[in-house]
């Protein structure tokens, strides 16, 4: 029987870094939507329903981590897993992503490898 493709939902307003990861992901069968904000995210999260949110922190307006505690709060969006891609290597922050219900956090510059290996081990992962 053939599964849906997983769904993931890119926030990042770097169009070139947004388009990037869309391609990553499509390239490996995952469905994708791209938001540039985070406003855009969250608009999107009912329609789309993503398995997984891959946000950048730093957003302007409402960052990541503000993406990542509205969707740790509503009941029906929990069951999605996020990935908070930060530019700093601080403790503070991976502390902050964790708190606020992030299930990863990772540094740029990242490799895809490594999104790639971290999304698909939060999938399969129970909450």
């Amino acid at each position: 029987m053939n599964q849906e493709p997983k769904k993931v939902l890119i926030v990042d307003d770097d169009p070139n870094f947004g388009l990037a990861l869309e391609l990553l992901f499509a390239q490996n069968g995952f469905r994708v939507e791209v938001a540039r904000t985070g406003e855009e995210a969250l608009e999107r999260m009912d329609p789309f329903r993503p398995d997984i949110l891959v946000a950048e922190a730093r957003l302007p307006f409402r960052s990541g981590f503000e993406i990542c505690q509205v969707v740790h709060a509503r009941r029906e969006w929990q069951p999605v897993r996020v990935v908070l891609l930060t530019t700093r290597e601080r403790e503070g922050e991976m502390a902050k992503a964790r708190a606020l219900g992030a299930d990863a956090c990772l540094t740029k510059p990242f490799s895809t490898h490594e999104l790639l290996a971290t999304a698909n081990q939060l999938l399969v992962s129970s909450r």
